[in-house]
């Protein structure tokens, strides 16, 4: 009786994801972009939504943080952070490397070890929907997650990259001279521009702001942080099923491979974690956020950073792997498994 009961359990949790008003949107604007319709956010309405969305988490994620008890938790919590930020473009990137060119290899495999601020918001609008709360210190360790993933990819591109093979004659005198400086100077250029990409300074600076703020001064705010949230995330996934419909098909000519990764290895990457993270925190809130985060794949910060490291890998594989399948998996059917496992 118990299983028959956790099971309709199970079926609701599933619809009621699926009939989600913010998830539906996400699916109209799928349809529009497939219909050919004229509808459209433009280009500044869309990047003012998703500034307000991370502003939004990172005052929020501030506010909680400065007032949580700092314990072994937050500690355990970054360096799982780490740890998983480094470990999971690391074995991405060789099975990729069976089917696919070094330079694509190592763009995937760091949008894959990074993670989706988006993707973030959407799953703290599961957790409202469920009446669950997760710790501010959670928004710390999203952005703490974005930097390892690119180094890591980074470093495997150098490693691994053709010109680097040591049956080459092709060796230029420049590079025998100073090869350690010029490696150097190319992955501090990258560190910097994941570190100060917009996305990620928005969020880290925002959480700092919260932190500071007097809390009775940002209760004055709080109307224009929390009550309209689910509007203008309800807009910003209508904006993203029109991106996610659009790049889709730029690469389907790359075959089933690439379409099983999107797919299957988030969700491993999720169940993983869910059933992991016990061992590390308690808070159901915290656990579920954890294994959203390491199922996501990163389309902004990423694509900007590997732009410079990695020219010759292929945005449009990249990107629509990240944003036109993971993406559209974990908001629909990964976030209710995740979940699942956590409460199981």
């Amino acid at each position: 009786m118990n299983r028959i009961l956790h099971s309709i359990m199970d079926t609701q949790l599933l619809i009621g994801n699926l009939t989600n008003p913010t998830l539906l949107f996400f699916v109209l604007g799928i349809f529009a972009a497939a219909l050919k319709s004229d509808l459209e956010i433009p280009a500044s309405s869309s990047k003012f939504i998703s500034l307000y969305l991370l502003f939004s988490i990172g005052f929020k994620g501030g506010q909680e943080l400065a007032h949580s008890n700092w314990g072994p938790e937050i500690g355990w919590s970054l360096a799982f952070a780490l740890l998983l930020a480094s470990i999971i473009p690391l074995y991405s990137f060789f099975i990729l490397k069976l089917r696919l060119e070094v330079d694509d290899s190592a763009a995937i495999a760091s949008s894959y070890g990074s993670v989706s601020a988006v993707t973030f918001v959407a799953a703290v609008a599961f957790l409202e929907m469920q009446q669950l709360s997760f710790g501010g210190h959670m928004v710390a360790v999203m952005a703490l997650m974005e930097a390892p993933a690119i180094i890591v990819g980074v470093l495997l591109l150098k490693l691994y990259s053709p010109k680097n093979d040591s049956n080459s004659n092709e060796v230029q005198t420049t590079e025998v001279n100073h090869p350690q400086k010029k490696e150097d100077s190319s992955l501090i250029k990258i560190v910097k521009h994941a570190l100060i990409n917009g996305s990620v300074l928005m969020i880290v600076g925002s959480l700092i702001i919260g932190i500071v703020a007097d809390s009775k001064q940002a209760e004055g705010i709080k109307p224009f942080t929390t009550d309209i949230f689910k509007g203008f995330l309800a807009l910003f996934l209508l904006d993203m099923g029109m991106v996610t419909a659009r790049r889709f098909k730029s690469f389907i000519q790359y075959g089933g491979f690439v379409t099983i990764f999107a797919l299957l290895i988030p969700a491993i990457n999720g169940c993983l974690v869910a059933y992991a993270s016990d061992w590390i925190m308690l808070d159901v809130g915290n656990r579920f956020i954890f294994a959203v985060l390491a199922a996501s794949a990163s389309y902004i910060a990423v694509p900007a950073a590997m732009k410079i490291a990695a020219p010759k890998a292929d945005p449009g594989l990249y990107v629509p792997m990240a944003l036109g399948v993971t993406f559209p998996f974990n908001i629909t059917l990964g976030m209710p498994l995740y979940f699942w496992i956590i409460q199981g």
